[in-house]
């Protein structure tokens, strides 16, 4: 076998690209910003300019060009798919997808199609985000790429404990009390729309609650670590073994 290496390449083995906003906050097990979350290596990059004000408040459009030379870093470097460590990175999904050539996945909510149609006719899908405000008609259509879906969203900015971690970046999270924040927000959501039988969660920084609402409500819980995880299996195939 014969190794080869491209310019400027220094590191090996990084299926995934993350680009990672800019923040101050902890990134528990089960979040992108944490790395021993994944069973496979990954490489970041982080944007500067991408804060909660800019990214996820304003959705300012000025944030494509430092994404995509991101983008581009990650790519140089060698990863085989790239993503992004917020839901509201979908703003910049095309631009990426057209621009890089490898695979791009910016936004847990490009699998919004895909488990709509896991579903029976009249049933929904629950969203939860980090800002139901900010989680504008644009995030949606991008998202949805066309295809009619019936969804709900509800948004975590108003629970106390994770909007101080979150959206106020005290610079501490408490892991118990915002589970029970995401757990109460997604069997209210269940209890207002009874249609709802599968969860979608915008926030990259719910993950690690998504087991605790599986127990309470008994549905399906679809995140950022699902798509993340279903990426890398198609751009980093294992062969099969066993015998016959």
């Amino acid at each position: 076998m014969i190794y080869t290496v491209k310019p400027g390449q220094v590191t090996f083995g990084q299926p995934i690209g993350i680009i990672m906003m800019e923040s101050f906050m902890p990134f528990p097990p089960g979040t992108p910003g944490n790395a021993t979350t994944f069973d496979y290596p990954v490489l970041y990059e982080r944007v500067h300019e991408a804060d909660m004000e800019h990214l996820v408040y304003q959705g300012d459009e000025a944030l494509e060009g430092p994404m995509l030379e991101a983008g581009r870093r990650l790519v140089e470097a060698g990863v085989r798919a790239v993503t992004g460590n917020c839901g509201f990175m979908i703003l910049f999904q095309e631009t990426l997808a057209r621009e890089l050539p490898v695979p791009v996945s910016m936004s847990s909510l490009l699998q919004l199609p895909f488990v709509s149609r896991l579903l029976k006719p009249g049933e929904m899908v629950g969203i939860i985000s980090a800002s139901e405000r900010s989680l504008s008609p644009t995030h949606m259509e991008i998202a949805l790429g066309g295809a009619e879906v019936e969804y709900v969203i509800t948004g975590m900015e108003e629970q106390p404990a994770f909007h101080a971690a979150i959206h106020a970046e005290v610079g501490e999270l408490d892991f118990d009390q915002v589970e029970k924040e995401v757990v109460g927000v997604a069997q209210g959501m269940v209890e207002s729309h009874p249609r709802v039988k599968a969860f979608l969660f915008e926030c990259t920084d719910l993950p690690p609650y998504a087991a605790a609402v599986q127990d309470a409500t008994g549905l399906p819980v679809f995140d950022w670590s699902t798509m993340v995880d279903y990426v890398c299996s198609a751009v980093l195939r294992r062969r099969f073994e066993g015998y016959m």
